[in-house]
């Protein structure tokens, strides 16, 4: 989980070792040593998360925390040698996500930021593996294809071909580039087995095989996969011919 983190440390020791430790998490770290550069720098990049030390110049980190908090939902992490409760509460109350006092171990300093950053981005929304033309549906994860909801039975040859096709609608695959997906798939294929494929698959998925709509011949080119929108074009060629 790689973020850009800012570390806002007057300390200048403090903050070399602090963005030492980070970047060895593959975090991206841009230090400042004071308040007023802490603000002026959130503004202008806003990083994933602030590491923020509480006792700095020109703006303590206090107001830092108030104003950012008023302006954004930037993740805190505040650092401090004060350690009473009333110190700590009124860290949180300010808007600091998090809160360790000093002196503290760098590992745990990286764990925390860690754990806020899990806590606070936004989590990936799940990618729905399945791919759709029109009413055929090829599922890459399941292994399955189905066409107005009705599962077809397909080799594993021929279920490549689809899924290779399916993945980009409408664009024209020539044989020699769904050989290289067949590739190592099948040591005895030839260009003709993509025809042969071809072929079965429009057997199983079109409404009429020998006047394709969905699995079409682009003549001289090679084969696209529509969502049978398309009326089939007459060439006096027979559909099953190869390109």
């Amino acid at each position: 989980m790689c973020a850009y983190v800012l570390v806002a440390e007057d300390n200048v020791k403090q903050a070399e070792l602090v963005r030492r430790y980070l970047e060895r998490e593959g975090h991206s770290v841009v230090t400042v040593h004071d308040g007023r550069e802490a603000l002026d720098t959130v503004r202008r990049t806003p990083p994933d998360l602030l590491v923020l030390d509480v006792m700095m110049p020109k703006v303590d980190g206090l107001d830092v925390c108030r104003i950012l908090r008023a302006e954004s939902d930037l993740p805190v992490l505040m650092l401090t040698a004060r350690s009473t409760e009333d110190d700590l509460l009124l860290g949180l109350d300010l808007g600091a996500d998090d809160y360790m006092t000093k002196p503290y171990s760098p590992r745990e300093l990286t764990a925390r930021v860690r754990t806020l950053l899990r806590r606070t981005r936004p989590t990936a929304p799940k990618i729905d593996p399945m791919l759709r033309v029109g009413p055929l549906a090829v599922d890459p994860v399941r292994h399955e294809i189905s066409v107005d909801g009705r599962r077809i039975e397909c080799t594993p040859g021929e279920f490549q071909v689809l899924e290779l096709m399916a993945a980009e609608p409408g664009r024209v695959f020539t044989r020699e580039q769904i050989l290289g997906h067949l590739h190592g798939f099948d040591r005895y294929i030839t260009s003709r087995t993509v025809d042969v494929h071809v072929m079965n698959l429009r057997r199983k998925i079109e409404p009429e095989p020998r006047r394709p709509v969905r699995l079409v011949t682009v003549y001289g080119v090679g084969y696209k996969l529509t969502d049978g929108a398309e009326a089939p074009v007459s060439s006096g060629r027979d559909t099953h011919d190869a390109p």
